[in-house]
């Protein structure tokens, strides 16, 4: 269960706010939205940070292909958080979200949260945050009993903001590494 200092987030393309640098005031930073196509490029440049996949992601076409696959899930679904400035959209946060069902737990479907990236000059904005209660608002509409996410065993800051946001520990998470075959 989320813990009471989780944020709501705005729904799906409603602005998001944090508290502004100056004089207290709020300012009107992002709003989330699922995204298209067009996005892809952006999201690339997020995923290629230092701290997530270091500069190593798919090229544009593959990310297009990987993009056209979200279509055959039922329910997968990419998200954006995106600012409007001089130059139009500019993504400052992704996040991708898998609601699948169950057999188990009486059919009752569960939600898995991946991919989370913010840009590492909007760190520690609220964007994250908002990003997070915005899945869990998204997960909770579809009925699902819990959300989980992984992060890499390195990613300490990370751990904390998830604690920080009301996500626990449980159980442990394993997995085999696995080679493409020819």
């Amino acid at each position: 269960m989320l813990g009471h200092g989780f944020l709501r987030g705005a729904p799906a393309g409603r602005p998001l706010r944090r508290q502004g640098r100056s004089h207290g005031a709020d300012v009107v930073t992002a709003s989330i939205r699922v995204a298209d196509e067009a996005d892809l490029p952006g999201v690339l440049a997020l995923y290629a940070q230092p701290a997530l996949d270091n500069g190593n992601v798919l090229p544009l076409e593959a990310a297009k292909a990987v993009f056209a696959r979200f279509a055959a899930y039922p329910d997968y679904r990419l998200f954006v958080a995106v600012e409007d400035g001089a130059g139009g959209e500019a993504i400052v946060g992704t996040y991708a979200l898998l609601v699948m069902d169950n057999i188990g737990h009486l059919g009752t479907p569960s939600a898995i949260i991946e991919d989370v990236a913010v840009a590492p000059g909007r760190q520690g904005e609220g964007i994250g945050r908002a990003m997070m209660a915005h899945a869990i608002e998204e997960a909770r509409a579809r009925g699902c009993y819990k959300a989980v996410l992984s992060s890499n065993a390195r990613r300490e800051a990370a751990h904390a903001f998830y604690e920080g946001i009301g996500f626990t520990r449980h159980g442990y998470s394993f997995r085999v590494e696995l080679e493409p075959t020819a």
